[in-house]
């Protein structure tokens, strides 16, 4: 099976063979322990179509061929980043911002949040807001979520900290009005993120596939929502041993609707709806 589209580059068709597919599959597995379904051929298609003809390259294994003659190349970066998924929103899964506000609340030194999923921003800048909001100014000021993803043109984007009125508007009118500053003249429509939002929140790219990773723990929260399901359950176990010493003994581990990992590991157990707390084995 092939992919082709009617776009033509050099007045030839671009094509995606079941081998080109297949070499995509596992460079971006050993890149960045992303598994993609025979169903992403499609995505796959669109978003790497777009680098061939910036390249002005006609078939995608000379494409391929490129990559693997070149292993430190800047291209790796926009290859890794057109095969991530960002899809996100604030407050999104609003169940979790409360019990992440119930578990800070009434603390007197600053706390520390890992959002390992930072996307465009609007989790780790939710993160922030529930900070500001639950833990007295002297205390907030000085707190921190650490921001991480893969995506470097997301992170971009989310260190801009501008979005579309309308969809900051969703927060409600009272978080809008206190930790965003609405556009004028040409940013009519737009909003960006109050500095001392964005001072409790350090972007940093990060790939969680990586044998190192480059930030300090311990946390009293880590974020790890939707980001799970896209790798294996031998890359997923290894990733939550892995959180194990990144996490406070009383810490919170939150993660997506769809993940359940009770069954993976006996590092943590289920605490509530996608919520985790270490057992008491593995806080020694």
């Amino acid at each position: 099976m092939s992919i082709q589209t009617s776009s033509s580059l050099g007045g030839r068709d671009l094509v995606l063979t079941d081998a080109d597919f297949n070499r995509i599959c596992q460079l971006i597995y050993e890149r960045a322990g992303i598994v993609l379904a025979d169903n992403k051929r499609e995505m796959v298609y669109s978003r790497l179509a777009k680098r061939l003809r910036l390249h002005g390259i006609s078939h995608f294994g000379d494409y391929l061929d490129r990559l693997a003659r070149q292993p430190a190349a800047r291209e790796w970066e926009a290859f890794t980043n057109a095969l991530t998924t960002n899809l996100t929103a604030f407050f999104r899964e609003a169940h979790h911002f409360p019990l992440l506000a119930q578990h800070i609340a009434g603390r007197n030194e600053p706390v520390r949040v890992w959002c390992a999923a930072a996307s465009t921003g609007e989790e780790p800048y939710s993160i922030a807001m529930t900070l500001l909001e639950t833990l007295p100014s002297s205390v907030a000021s000085l707190s921190q979520v650490v921001a991480t993803d893969i995506d470097t043109e997301a992170l971009s984007k989310a260190k801009m900290g501008i979005y579309p009125l309308k969809q900051v508007l969703e927060v409600g009118e009272e978080r809008a009005r206190r930790f965003f500053l609405r556009g004028s003249g040409d940013r009519v429509g737009l909003a960006r993120i109050r500095p001392e939002v964005a001072k409790l929140v350090d972007f940093r790219q990060l790939n969680l596939h990586s044998p190192r990773w480059d930030i300090n723990g311990p946390f009293d929260v880590i974020f790890c929502r939707n980001i799970m399901i896209y790798f294996d359950k031998p890359s997923q176990t290894q990733i939550l041993k892995r959180f194990v010493s990144y996490i406070k003994p009383d810490g919170l581990l939150i993660t997506g609707h769809s993940e359940n990992f009770t069954y993976l590991t006996e590092d943590f157990k289920l605490r509530g709806q996608t919520v985790y707390t270490l057992a008491a084995s593995a806080r020694s």
